[in-house]
C-alpha cells in the first residue's frame, strides 16, 4: 500500500522533521509514504477575508493536484471524525481489502482546506479536539499511521 501525505507548508522545527524521519523509516517495512509539500500561500499580515479565502483556493487547487488520481483520500478536519488508534488500523485494512492503493491524507495550512478539498476527501479524520500546529499534525500523523500497521501486523504497540 502507499501512502501520500499531502501537507500544506514546510517543516522548520527540526525536532519534528526528525521526528516524522524516524516514523517515516519504521513504516518502510509496512508501506511506502510520500510527504509531498505544498508551497503556502502568501498573504499580507493584514489581509481581508476575501484574500484569504482565495489563498485557501489556490492551495486547494495545487492539493487537488498532488492527489493521485485514484487514491482514496482523507482530509485532517477539525469537523472531521474522531477515532481511536485501532479504529484507524481498522479502517486501513478495510480501505486496502477494498482494493486501495494509494490513501492520500491532506493537512491544510493555517486557513484551512478549501471546501474542493474537503468535498474531495472520502472521510474526514480529526486527531483530536486539541488544536496542534499543523507540523505538529504532521507527526502525530505519522506515528498513528505506524502505529496502525503495528496493529495490523499484530505485532505489540503500546496502548
Amino acid at each position: 500500500m502507499q501512502v501520500r501525505i499531502i501537507a500544506v507548508g514546510k517543516i522548520k522545527e527540526r525536532f519534528l522533521s526528525e521526528g516524522i524521519a524516524e516514523y517515516t523509516k519504521r513504516l518502510s517495512p509496512y508501506l511506502k509514504l510520500s510527504i509531498v509539500e505544498i508551497p503556502e500561500e502568501h498573504r499580507g499580515t493584514r489581509a481581508p477575508a476575501g484574500q484569504e479565502e482565495l489563498a485557501k483556493e489556490k492551495e486547494g487547487g495545487r492539493i487537488l493536484a498532488a492527489i493521485p488520481e485514484r487514491a482514496y483520500v482523507v482530509a485532517l478536519d477539525l469537523r472531521g471524525t474522531e477515532i481511536s488508534s485501532i479504529e484507524l488500523a481498522a479502517r486501513m485494512h478495510d480501505w486496502q481489502l477494498a482494493g486501495t492503493n494509494t490513501i492520500a491524507f491532506v493537512i491544510g495550512g493555517d486557513l484551512g482546506l478549501s471546501d474542493a478539498v474537503i468535498n474531495r476527501a472520502a472521510f474526514r479524520l480529526s486527531l483530536s479536539p486539541l488544536t496542534f500546529t499543523h507540523p505538529m499534525a504532521r507527526l502525530i500523523l505519522v506515528e498513528q499511521l505506524y502505529r496502525a500497521c503495528r496493529i495490523n501486523s499484530g505485532e505489540p504497540y503500546h496502548k
